[in-house]
């Protein structure tokens, strides 16, 4: 498929139909699909030019009158064009934006050489999952995300929707990812990729993606998708990522 053909499958399977999750539910309201539960996203509408505005105002006051965040996630190629502006004047702050990428499976590849005293693993029980949290505390600063919690990461890990990958070097977490699958869909995607600061530039990323392409292919995923850093975007990229789009998280804080 060219790229704008998997943007548009893309859309249909994923952000139109989300797939259900553990702990979320997405339901309609007024032109717009909400995802609230685990955490708070908007990543699909169906509103027109005169309907936006109110949409967003509208959604703004949901979220706060709950006192939660919520993030409403544009891509490039996302209609109306005045979205974006109606967010900001809401009190929606811009993410950094990322570029949405797709490798498509069926072209084999993605192996790369093991690295020398680094062990990629598949995280299976709690202690895995909490070197996972400390990897990306390492990595990103942070470890608030709901993401980032292992009571929330624990359900989702034995009901095959969710893997997670840990690099160890000389038995610390050193890097980490997660491999998103959904049941009767083309996709899988690949988030929380990040290595320590210490660690960067000497292949474990590459590792961390190889090994949960591997496990993606055999599952019968098509296409892996990653939205991407421009720390991380070149590396996809020699990887033979193509990009379909650029994709920026606008969030409302509490």
């Amino acid at each position: 498929m060219s790229p704008a053909h998997i943007l548009a499958l893309y859309d249909a399977e994923v952000r139109a139909s989300p797939p259900a999750e553990a702990g979320t539910r997405h339901h309609w309201v007024r032109g717009v699909l909400r995802t609230t539960g685990a955490y708070n996203h908007i990543g699909w509408w169906a509103l027109s030019d005169d309907e936006v505005e109110a949409a967003v105002r509208r959604e703004a006051a949901y979220f706060q009158a709950l006192g939660q965040e919520v993030e409403w996630k544009v891509f490039s190629h996302d209609r109306p064009a005045s979205l974006t502006s109606h967010l900001a004047a809401a009190g929606f702050v811009a993410d950094e934006s990322e570029t949405f990428l797709a490798y498509d499976l069926e072209l084999g590849g993605l192996e790369v050489e093991s690295l020398t005293g680094v062990e990629v693993r598949r995280a299976t029980d709690e202690t895995g999952l909490r070197d996972y949290v400390e990897a990306n505390a390492a990595a990103f600063g942070r470890s608030d995300h709901p993401y980032q919690q292992v009571e929330v990461l624990l359900p989702r890990l034995h009901d095959g929707s969710l893997s997670i990958y840990v690099a160890y070097a000389g038995g610390r977490p050193i890097s980490a990812g997660r491999l998103e699958l959904m049941a009767d869909r083309a996709f899988a995607g690949l988030y929380g990729g990040g290595t320590d600061p210490a660690w960067r530039g000497r292949g474990v990323y590459r590792a961390l993606v190889a090994a949960r392409a591997a496990e993606a292919r055999a599952r019968g995923v098509r296409y892996l998708t990653v939205d991407a850093r421009e720390t991380s975007r070149p590396i996809l990229e020699r990887l033979e990522f193509v990009a379909l789009a650029r994709v920026t998280g606008w969030v409302l804080a509490v």
